[in-house]
């Protein structure tokens, strides 16, 4: 089993930046990979971002160019850093691990991105 701690969700003016973390217990060196999807009220979940245990990235088509993702071995996290936010970007934010053949999901944290 697998226990995924968010944080680093808020509340942001259009245009500002913030940095999402997810903690994992035990080490990350064993995940296939890890990623951080979103879900806005009336949306299916979407991917955001996902880092491979390769460090190979990928991103929605949407936050490229804006958002980040990187992993800390040493420190068992995954973090998503967004600049340049948008209204749009508000939603739920969940770490994802996918450790084959098994899928963890964290609880969740909140941005909001509004004047």
């Amino acid at each position: 089993q697998v226990q995924l701690m968010e944080s680093g969700g808020g509340l942001v003016q259009p245009g500002g930046s913030l940095r999402l973390s997810c903690a994992a217990s035990g080490s990350i060196f064993r995940f296939n990979i890890m990623g951080w999807y979103r879900q806005a009220p009336g949306k299916p979940r979407e991917l955001v971002a996902q880092v491979t245990s390769g460090d190979s990235t990928t991103y929605a088509d949407s936050v490229k160019g804006r958002f980040t993702i990187s992993r800390d071995n040493g420190n068992n996290t995954v973090y998503l850093q967004m600049n340049s936010l948008k209204s749009e970007d508000t939603a739920v934010y969940y770490c994802n691990v996918r450790w084959f053949p098994s899928d963890f999901w964290g609880q969740g944290t909140q941005v909001t991105v509004s004047s």
